[in-house]
C-alpha cells in the first residue's frame, strides 16, 4: 500500500475495530516495543514508528474515514484523484466527451472570436511574464511523546524524494501545524514557492500521560517500600530524579515532583509530575504469607468500610 504497511494489519486489528479497540492494541504493542524497553534493537524500534504511525492515522476519525474512502494513502498523503472510464461513460447523453454548444459558440458560451481575440491581445503577459505563487502543500509527521514534551528536529521524506527537517518545539501538543515556508510547490515562472504546512501527531508513551503541561504516571512501589517508606528512582521525561515515598503510603497516594513536567516556554510555566503510587507484592512469599497469618495490627482498619457508607 504506497510503500506503507496498512495500519490495520500493522495493529492487528480488523477494519471495524472501535477506537478502543485500536487504543488498546497499539498500547499492548508499544510497551512490547518501545525503544525505551529494548534498547539497541532497531528492529523493536522501527516497529515501534510503524505501530505509531498506524495508530496516528486511525485514532483520527477524519483521517482514518478518508483512509478507508482511498483519499489519503497509509502514510497520510493525498492520493492523486484518478477520473475513470465510467466516469465519463456515464456522463449526459450528448455530453460524455465533449460538451454541445450552439453553432459558434465555445464551451463556456462565449464566443470564438472572443476568445481568441483575448488570447491575442494579452499576448505575452499571460505567459512568460505571468508568475504565480507556488500551492501550499500539507504533509503530517507522527512523533514520540518525549520528543513533543522536550522538543526535537525529525526528518521528514517528501513523496517527490526531498527531506525536510521539521524542529518540533518543547511541549508541542498533538494536531499542531508546522509551517516552513518556501518548502511547499513550486511557483510559476519563477514565483515563490509555496509553504509546507506539517501536522504533527504525537503518539501516546506507555506510561506517561500529558494533562496540559503536567505529566502523570502509575508508579509501582513494594509493600516494604510503602509501609517503610523509601527513597526510589523516578523516570521523568527529562531523566530519572530521587523521590522520597512516605513511610505508610497507600496504593493511590499522589506524590508531586515541581518543574518535572512539561519545560516552560515564552507562555507558559513548566508544569509538575504527578507519580499515583501502586503498591505491587509480587510472586507468593512463603515467609510473609505466615507472618501476616500471625500478625495482628494495633489499630485494625477496614478498607471496605465507604462502600458500606454509600447508598
Amino acid at each position: 500500500m504506497d510503500g506503507v504497511d496498512d495500519p490495520y494489519t500493522t495493529l492487528g486489528v480488523a477494519k471495524t475495530a472501535s477506537q478502543d479497540e485500536i487504543r488498546r492494541a497499539y498500547r499492548k504493542l508499544a510497551k512490547k516495543h518501545h525503544p525505551d524497553l529494548n534498547p539497541g534493537d532497531t528492529k523493536a524500534e522501527d516497529h515501534f514508528k510503524k505501530i505509531s504511525a498506524a495508530n496516528g492515522l486511525l485514532s483520527d476519525a477524519d483521517k482514518r474515514g478518508r483512509f478507508d474512502r482511498g483519499e489519503i494513502d497509509a502514510g497520510g498523503q493525498e492520493r492523486a484523484a484518478q477520473p475513470s472510464y465510467r466516469e465519463h461513460a456515464q456522463g449526459d447523453s450528448g455530453r460524455r466527451y465533449s460538451r454541445a454548444e450552439a453553432p459558434g459558440q465555445g464551451w463556456d458560451g462565449q464566443d470564438f472570436s472572443d476568445i481568441f481575440g483575448t488570447m491575442f491581445s494579452q499576448g505575452r503577459r499571460s505567459g512568460a511574464d505571468h508568475r504565480a505563487r507556488g500551492d501550499d502543500e500539507r504533509y503530517s509527521l507522527t512523533t514520540s511523546f518525549l520528543d513533543a514534551v522536550n522538543g526535537a528536529t525529525r526528518r521528514l521524506t517528501l513523496p517527490d524524494g526531498r527531506t525536510l527537517d521539521v524542529k518540533i518545539p518543547a511541549g508541542a501538543v498533538d494536531g499542531v501545524v508546522m509551517r516552513l515556508k518556501g518548502q511547499g510547490g513550486r511557483g510559476l515562472n519563477d514565483g515563490p514557492a509555496g509553504d509546507a504546512m506539517i501536522e504533527i501527531h504525537v503518539a501516546p508513551h506507555p506510561f506517561f500521560e500529558r494533562l496540559g503541561q503536567d505529566i502523570r504516571l502509575v508508579l509501582p512501589v513494594t509493600l516494604s517500600e510503602a509501609v517503610l517508606g523509601a527513597a526510589v528512582e523516578v523516570r521523568t521525561p527529562r531523566g530519572k530524579v530521587s523521590m522520597r515515598i512516605p513511610a505508610g503510603s497507600d496504593s493511590g497516594t499522589e506524590l508531586r515532583l515541581r518543574g518535572r513536567g512539561v519545560p516552560s516556554t515564552k507562555n507558559q510555566e513548566a508544569g509538575d509530575l504527578y507519580a499515583t503510587l501502586r503498591i505491587f507484592v509480587g510472586p507468593p512469599d512463603p515467609a510473609l504469607a505466615d507472618f501476616l497469618r500471625t500478625w495482628s495490627p494495633e489499630t485494625p482498619v477496614d478498607p471496605r468500610r465507604f462502600m458500606e457508607d454509600t447508598p
